[in-house]
């Protein structure tokens, strides 16, 4: 071992050369710069592993250091040789480099398959714009949908205020007609002696109200339309009497009070026709009509041919028919009503401003979603 470094034996490098100026700095200057480089390369690539953790395959990096700097260091070795025969040592130290050498050569060609996997700056690039493409799909279907919320909660806000609106309303209208049925109640019962007498007409008038109501829960809208409530009214009239029985006029929208006292008036005069009109004489012929005339709403129920003993006894004393169709309906609509006999004919007039008996413009989508849902609530959809 001892002979193996030693080096007194042998001649330096130098005289190779013939101690040549420009050849020595020829050959020193080579070497020194073949050193230089092959001590920066590695400390570039450990710097690029120390700053970079996730880089593939880091241990033939570290291969590839080992090896560069072995290689530099025996140029630099060779500089020394010029002047100092050490070729025991450069011969070791070549010798770890063949070593070195060879292990990243086996560990490289090991690795091959798995670098030749590696995706090419060109398929990174091109993935990255197709993630970026699909990054900015999905911003645009969040930015869509969004705006699809706002809309549709803005949309629910309008209705949760029209639901809030008709519930209100409802809950005064519902108070407002047990104060009529009260009312009918009361004014039914009032004259009658015999517990008959007093459900035939208070029943009737009650089902008159109960028709109305039924026929304005079927729409989305808050209001009935008259020709489907005097076709109610008079239904039992024309299915007993047949042609006798005629009505027009054009179609409205009325609002639900307005078709409330319709319904009642309908039921008043109906009930009469039937006691004293149709059912005393066969010739007895009932018009209906109704109109707009002049901003006023016209309700025209016209008998014709009656017997004169029949209309005499039927409004010998006013009863509570009479006071409603004379006194009650007009105020609630805040018209007048006149009734006059002549000639065999019975007409009785109803007028009300038209304010007061056309249903109010709809207050659209809300107002219907919100009507939707009362209706589904109280199973009438």
């Amino acid at each position: 071992m001892e002979h193996a470094m030693e080096y007194g034996d042998y001649m330096p490098h130098g005289m190779c050369l013939l101690w040549q100026p420009w050849l020595i700095v020829l050959w020193a200057g080579s070497d020194l710069l073949i050193f230089l480089s092959y001590t920066a390369i590695p400390i570039a690539l450990l710097n690029v592993l120390r700053k970079r953790t996730e880089v593939p395959h880091g241990s033939l990096v570290s291969l590839f250091a080992a090896f560069i700097l072995l290689c530099g260091l025996t140029h630099f070795l060779g500089i020394v040789t010029l002047w100092f025969p050490i070729y025991p040592w450069v011969g070791w130290v070549k010798l770890a480099t063949g070593l070195v050498s060879m292990t990243t050569a086996i560990v490289l060609f090991r690795l091959i398959p798995d670098i030749t996997r590696l995706p090419s700056p060109a398929a990174l690039e091109a993935a990255n714009r197709s993630l970026k493409e699909e990054i900015e799909a999905h911003r645009a279907t969040v930015a869509s949908l969004d705006r699809q919320v706002r809309a549709r909660t803005k949309e629910l806000e309008g209705a949760s205020a029209a639901l809030a609106v008709q519930a209100r309303e409802a809950i005064h209208r519902n108070s407002n007609l047990l104060t009529v049925v009260h009312s009918l109640a009361s004014q039914s019962a009032r004259g009658t002696r015999y517990t008959e007498e007093f459900l035939a007409s208070f029943l009737g008038r009650i089902r008159a109200l109960a028709d109305t109501t039924r026929s304005i829960s079927k729409n989305d809208q808050s209001s009935a339309e008259l020709t489907q409530v005097i076709e109610a009214g008079l239904d039992v009239l024309k299915k007993t009497y047949g042609g006798r029985v005629s009505s027009d006029g054009p179609v409205l929208e009325i609002d639900p009070v307005a078709a409330q006292q319709m319904s009642l008036a309908l039921y008043e005069l109906g009930t009469n026709a039937q006691k004293y009109g149709l059912g005393k004489s066969d010739r007895a012929m009932v018009d209906v009509s109704w109109n707009i005339e002049n901003g006023m709403f016209v309700f025209v129920w016209q008998e014709r041919d009656i017997a004169e003993t029949a209309w005499q006894t039927g409004t010998s004393e006013e009863g509570f028919g009479s006071t409603l169709l004379m006194r009650i309906v007009p105020k609630m609509l805040s018209g007048e009503a006149v009734r006059t006999y002549r000639q065999g004919k019975m007409t009785y007039r109803l007028t009300a401003p038209l304010a007061a008996v056309i249903a109010r413009t709809s207050g659209g989508h809300n107002e219907q979603l919100a009507a939707h849902i009362i209706n589904r609530s109280f199973g009438l959809d």
